[in-house]
């Protein structure tokens, strides 16, 4: 089982078990404990550390980044729930689509999760006021795609109004924030006042993504891939603002190298896990089973992606800041 100490969350009694070698932050990251090597954790990980689960292939929104297109039915509380105990030992678990709030027993989703794992949420936000208060206590933070100021949102990514709106019913609910963007080159000049918003909306991090082709983004100009040598002057601009204006969130930076291939464990909502992206295969995604039908340990022992996994999710083998520490 993965060594790992849950966050504390708020309006909570119930107390997860705790580990000793890997701790969630107060920006919403893992960090390796002191003394503690990746070799160590490859060792005696029988888990993975975190876990993509998609209760849902829909959206409201039409990204023009998106990857995951391809639509599916939902899974039913009775999968979601054989899932949940295949997927015991994993240390995080994102309830994911699609947008997941879209479910309109999202509230029971959360609570088949909420006592076994960490819990994020990755949202579009837009039904914030409708699920906030029902995640209070049970999901340690909610993961906001946000790609700039108004007029960048809504030309890549949908209304940045009704976004807002339900970030602030999560603030007015207590329940931590972090925001997430798709780095695409028509939008790198908008990512210091993102950082700025993530800053006054006391988000724990803001994560940047380059886009994967797959999906809408396979119809993106091909000048809005940026390269990895911008990723990196971009994310250095970005942190000596960050050091300038004394901006707290952690800022992450994952970028797609052969450090971090396949280091995304997808479960799609037919139950189907996948390693993610893997550049050779097709859509991106190898096969490593089902968690419908087998234990999430029996899934990790074939995949070969284990120390990708392990290193990216620790911030070993992507651009991460120090900011936002602090165990949580």
């Amino acid at each position: 089982m993965t060594d790992l100490e849950f966050p504390t969350m708020p309006a909570r009694s119930h107390v997860p078990r705790r580990w000793n070698s890997v701790a969630f932050t107060r920006g919403h990251h893992f960090e390796i404990k002191d003394g503690v090597s990746v070799d160590d954790l490859l060792a005696r990980t029988t888990s993975p550390l975190s876990v993509i689960l998609q209760v849902t292939k829909r959206c409201d929104f039409d990204c023009n980044f998106c990857s995951e297109t391809l639509q599916r039915p939902d899974p039913t509380l009775a999968d979601l729930e054989r899932m949940r105990d295949n997927l015991l030992g994993v240390g995080r678990v994102f309830l994911s689509g699609g947008e997941p709030l879209l479910r309109r027993d999202f509230g029971d989703v959360v609570d088949l999760f909420a006592d076994d794992f960490v819990v994020g949420v990755p949202t579009n936000a837009t039904r914030g006021g409708q699920w906030a208060e029902r995640m209070v206590g049970k999901v340690a933070y909610v993961n906001v795609g946000l790609d700039g100021p108004r007029a960048i949102t809504r030309r890549l990514r949908g209304d940045y109004d009704k976004v807002m709106a339900g970030i602030r019913s999560f603030q007015r609910a207590g329940l931590p924030l972090s925001l997430s963007c798709v780095a695409l080159r028509s939008g790198l000049h908008g990512l210091p006042y993102l950082l700025q918003i993530a800053d006054t909306l006391e988000a724990g991090k803001l994560k940047l993504i380059m886009p994967l082709r797959k999906g809408n983004a396979l119809k993106l100009q091909e000048s809005e891939f940026i390269t990895d040598s911008e990723a990196e002057a971009k994310f250095a601009e970005l942190r000596t603002l960050a050091a300038e204006h004394q901006w707290r969130p952690a800022v992450r930076l994952t970028t797609w190298t052969s450090r971090t291939e396949g280091h995304m464990i997808c479960v799609e909502p037919t139950g189907e896990a996948n390693a993610w992206p893997v550049y050779d295969a097709e859509n991106l995604f190898e096969p490593l089973g089902n968690v419908l039908h087998e234990s999430i340990e029996a899934i990790w022992d074939r995949y070969r992606f284990k120390r990708n996994h392990l290193t990216k999710y620790l911030g070993l083998s992507i651009r991460a800041t120090d900011h936002g520490g602090g165990h949580a």
